[in-house]
């Protein structure tokens, strides 16, 4: 008897064993230290589980913001090459990053209610430990960046739950089922009454909340069969820089070759007044400027001849760096044009574009100082447009706000178009038609008021389904897109209901929900 007391009980429990090696690496046998359900466990080891929590939650609210944001993924790292001088799919590592810690956090949090669930006390193994403070300080402090670095994407996050929110919901109440099991075991075996209320209070007010909380929930593509618009158009954003080198004649190729509408792109003016597609400041990015002019690779985009320039090839960067995350690879006919593709003339874009009636849009970029035509740029651009390309005038959208009234006396013809929201009486006392809006600030209420004004809102850059799908059921006429070639192919908005189906959807998830929890309370 003496020496049973002396020596430590082990019992080998498959299971417990199991959950103890991957939570406490004990792998060979495993102590059993039971203390009942329901009763506190008010030990160092076992005080560390809401911190294990607290990283579950930062590490998913993480995980979802970036992995929402992948519609800016291309902004992302664009922003950090004019930072560091070199491309990199910062974007992607980071989504990984997120994914991983996520999971490696889900596992041992699973681990640690089943032991709970058991009655066993909780010994997180030192590694998991270290583990565990590095995935909340990561995500604590990848959060906390985005907060300031990037403050925009706090809309894209609040527009995505006007999507996902039916679906975050039944994931929610999911959970809540999972987490009954060890709830009501602890609490029903709980020797003070005061314990049970408070195991068992949060967990059904939480539960309370999420049973109506759809009641306040929005989504503008819940709405009544028939009431959904046209499917807007879509613009190649500098044509189609997934499949091709932007603003390059082969990208506005791809363009039209997949059905867009219209094509967008950047106008730069050059030395001796040519102007040609560019939308950096430099040609660093997008051209070869550093093998053939080593010297003048920080040199701005306008300050070279139209010879200079053609002698730059503008598509081999694009084979190298692979700007986006999820490019699909090109045959080989694709891959020997892109590299044979030089920057392209402001009039060869708009002829190709009248030649296959395409809308086109541009941000037209002033000259810097001393340059020839800094204060000539507009009727040089006017010039190259009626004069030399002598494009359809109904398919301009122009978008420069400089001089408006007179581009509008001497082209009557174009599209005018505002690049921010203002007040109706305003745009229609300056003619205008359309609206070019980032995507962050679509509003379906503001879409249909404009509509009402005969004023059609474009919005950019949209690239995922499910923010296409937002404008599509928001109203939007237009979205200007990298990726022409994945939206064509989409035939109605996904997560695309009607209310009745949504009614029938979240009340079927709760009561179900509700039938399972009561019984694993009564059982």
């Amino acid at each position: 008897v003496v020496r049973r007391r002396l020596l430590q009980r082990y019992e080998h429990q498959p299971f417990i064993s199991c959950l103890a090696g991957f939570y406490s690496c004990r792998w060979k046998r495993y102590q059993r230290e039971k203390i009942e359900p329901g009763k506190c466990c008010c030990n160092r080891e076992c005080m560390f589980f809401p911190l294990l929590v607290a990283a579950f939650c930062f590490s998913l609210v993480f995980l979802y913001t970036w992995g929402e944001g992948k519609n800016d993924y291309n902004g992302f790292d664009w922003y950090n090459y004019g930072n560091l001088g070199f491309w990199f799919l910062w974007s992607l590592v980071i989504l990984i990053a997120a994914a991983v810690s996520f999971a490696y956090i889900s596992l041992l949090l699973v681990l640690a209610v089943c032991l709970l669930a058991e009655g066993q006390q909780l010994y997180l193994h030192w590694s998991h430990k270290i583990g565990t403070f590095i995935v909340l300080g990561f995500s604590i402090a990848s959060l906390f960046a985005l907060s300031i670095l990037w403050r925009d994407h706090r809309k894209t996050v609040r527009l995505s739950f006007q999507i996902t929110a039916p679906y975050l919901h039944i994931g929610a109440i999911a959970i809540m089922v999972l987490l009954s099991w060890p709830v009501a075991l602890h609490a029903i075996r709980a020797d003070k009454k005061v314990i049970q209320v408070i195991i068992v209070g949060p967990y059904l007010a939480i539960l309370l909340f999420l049973f109506l909380i759809p009641l306040g929930m929005y989504s503008p593509c819940i709405r009544e069969t028939g009431t959904l618009g046209p499917k807007p158009a879509l613009i190649g954003h500098r044509g189609a820089p997934m499949l091709a080198p932007e603003n390059t004649e082969m990208s506005f190729l791809k363009t039209i070759e997949h059905g867009g509408d219209g094509l967008e792109t950047d106008v730069t003016i050059s030395y001796d007044g040519v102007p040609f597609l560019m939308h950096d400041h430099t040609l660093r990015r997008t051209t070869n400027i550093q093998e053939v002019y080593p010297n003048d690779t920080d040199q701005a985009a306008a300050l070279f001849s139209w010879d200079t320039l053609q002698k730059l090839n503008a598509g081999t960067w694009f084979l190298k760096n692979k700007p986006f995350s999820w490019m699909s690879s090109l045959s080989k006919a694709d891959q020997n044009q892109a590299m044979n593709q030089s920057i392209y003339k402001l009039s060869s874009f708009l002829r190709l574009a009248d030649s296959h009636n395409k809308l086109v849009i541009f941000d037209l970029y002033r000259p810097p100082e001393k340059h020839p035509y800094r204060n000539l740029w507009i009727r040089r651009i006017l010039d190259v447009i009626l004069k030399e390309a002598k494009i359809k005038p109904h398919l301009v959208l122009w978008l420069n706000n400089n001089v408006r009234s007179f581009v509008q006396s001497v082209a009557p013809g174009f599209q005018h178009t505002m690049g921010k929201k203002a007040p109706i009486e305003d745009l229609l006392k300056n003619n205008i038609v359309k609206l070019n809006l980032v995507y962050t600030e679509m509003s379906s209420e503001d879409i249909r008021k404009y509509a009402e004004a005969n004023i059609t809102t474009n919005f950019y850059v949209v690239n995922e389904p499910w923010l296409f799908s937002l404008a599509w059921c928001s109203g939007a006429h237009s979205v200007t897109t990298n990726a022409v070639h994945l939206l064509k192919d989409l035939r109605q908005p996904l997560f695309l209901m009607t209310p009745q189906q949504y009614n029938i959807m979240w009340i079927l998830t709760d009561l179900t929900s509700a039938l399972l929890i009561s019984l694993i309370f009564a059982l």
